[in-house]
């Protein structure tokens, strides 16, 4: 059996490792793996294309800060490609918008991700209203809501000039005046069910694509009694055979 003595330092920047449950952790801020990682996450995250590990080396980006001061001049340098460099920046440009419901989970901060994100989102309209009973309120556990206040609290101040509103895109409200509808089988009235789907839709329908149980219509226009149709048919569903005659037209 091979021995294998776990580093002590961080073979980055040679900080002494923190030992948590027998993980290694660098706590250094300024460790340069560790900026790439982050940057790396962030990137994949806000879905900027080109911003790979490999593009964030070549062009010695350790910040947020850096990233978005970033200029085309420089970009076109550091990857040797203006093509490149254009691409690099408009999609800087474009990830600017990206609302607080995307940016928390692309901070890297523990146990904030998506599903946090939302919860959130439905509670309060920007990062200033956050704070660790707000985080309570919105279904998210004590270690989540500690993590958060005290990111916000020790490091948001970091990142607070990014080019970012740091507000909430609020969840829209659907409201269904007319009905649910489902569609079973191949159609006849139109050539996809996206675009019967979106007919519907704009006429203030809601659409499902399976039977759920607060369907009210079934649209099969195939002529055969599925077992779909037969379980709707028995649950009180309206069966619509013709939707253009549904729809009224």
């Amino acid at each position: 059996m091979t021995f294998i003595e776990a580093p002590s330092n961080c073979p980055s920047c040679n900080s002494v490792l923190e030992d948590v449950n027998s993980l290694l952790y660098c706590r250094n801020p300024k460790c340069g793996e560790k900026s790439l990682k982050l940057i790396e996450h962030f990137a994949k995250t806000l879905k900027i294309k080109g911003l790979g590990p490999a593009t964030i080396r070549k062009l010695e980006i350790t910040s947020l800060e850096e990233l978005y001061d970033l200029t085309y001049e420089e970009a076109s340098v550091g990857l040797s490609s203006d093509r490149l460099a254009v691409k690099l920046i408009d999609e800087l440009q474009r990830s600017r918008s990206a609302p607080l419901n995307v940016l928390l989970p692309a901070f890297s901060i523990p146990l904030i991700g998506k599903t946090a994100s939302e919860k959130l989102s439905k509670v309060c309209k920007d990062i200033e209203e956050i704070d660790y009973d707000l985080c309570r309120s919105a279904g998210l556990g004590d270690k989540a809501s500690s993590n958060l206040t005290a990111w916000i609290e020790e490091e948001f101040y970091y990142v607070s000039l990014l080019p970012f509103t740091f507000q909430f895109e609020q969840p829209r409200a659907v409201q269904v005046t007319k009905g649910v509808v489902c569609i079973s089988g191949k159609l006849k009235s139109f050539k996809t069910k996206a675009e019967a789907n979106a007919v519907l839709e704009g006429l203030g329908y809601l659409t499902k694509s399976s039977l759920t149980k607060n369907v009210t219509h079934l649209v099969n226009e195939s002529g055969v009694e599925s077992a779909k149709t037969t379980k709707a048919r028995e649950s009180g569903v309206e069966i619509i055979t013709n939707l253009l005659d549904f729809i009224g037209e």
